[in-house]
């Protein structure tokens, strides 16, 4: 199972355990990820060996081809582990919320705003590009959801453009591995000044979500991404 590890783990590991666990998170993803990481890197810098040698350029030519290898290793790797990542919080209630909590920048994420008593939940960012709306769980009744917040969030966000999107694979939406992105590529449309009114305003919209009779299911907590701490 690519989800062997939870993010409290990763969170509680060293940083070493935590490379490990999350090479593992890879390989269990995709058996080839790690040859081909570490047979690029080490390609890379064979290569430059050979040639320095054949042009007496050793000594310049043979440390360049060391750092190009560990580059290449590092890009690889980042690019496979981001890929296990997403695998394992896709199709997991509150997966989107754990994604728009990654944006970079100024954003105020709210997680399930609305939703219904079958996990089916909108998500609200707030953001130089104005209200992002974020639906996941089933399309027939996201739809709904979406529509409503959209018409109870335009009555306070007066003027500003007001985006909605619904994160999975079917026809109109978003994989969530592509959330991030689609996102920060939005127009910037507002100031800070604005953004931080937008959102007194919005504080006074009351959640709307219907949360599912007797004990909330354990998997249904809001995933996070399961990422190594940068020191």
């Amino acid at each position: 199972m690519v989800d062997k590890y939870s993010a409290e783990d990763m969170q509680n590991a060293g940083r070493l355990k935590q490379m490990r666990m999350v090479a593992s998170m890879v390989n269990q993803g995709d058996k080839k990820a790690l040859p081909i990481t570490f047979g690029s890197g080490l390609g890379i810098i064979v290569v430059f060996t050979l040639a320095g040698i054949f042009t007496g350029t050793a000594t310049f030519i043979i440390p360049l081809g060391v750092l190009l290898g560990l580059l290449a290793i590092m890009i690889l790797f980042f690019r496979y582990s981001t890929a296990a990542q997403y695998r394992a919080i896709e199709g997991q209630p509150g997966a989107a919320a754990a994604i728009l909590q990654q944006l970079r920048g100024n954003w105020t994420v709210t997680p399930a705003i609305n939703g219904t008593r079958n996990l089916d939940v909108v998500h609200r960012a707030v953001g130089r590009p104005g209200v992002i709306l974020v639906g996941e769980g089933d399309p027939k009744r996201v739809a709904p959801l979406i529509t409503a917040e959209r018409k109870k969030t335009a009555r306070v966000a007066f003027d500003v453009p007001i985006f909605d999107f619904q994160v999975g694979s079917g026809e109109g939406q978003i994989p969530l591995r592509k959330l991030q992105n689609k996102v920060m590529r939005l127009p910037r449309n507002l100031k800070p000044a604005a953004i931080s009114d937008l959102n007194n305003r919005l504080k006074a919209l009351q959640p709307t979500i219907a949360m599912p009779k007797g004990p909330i299911p354990r998997n249904a907590r809001q995933p996070k991404m399961p990422r190594p701490r940068t020191r």
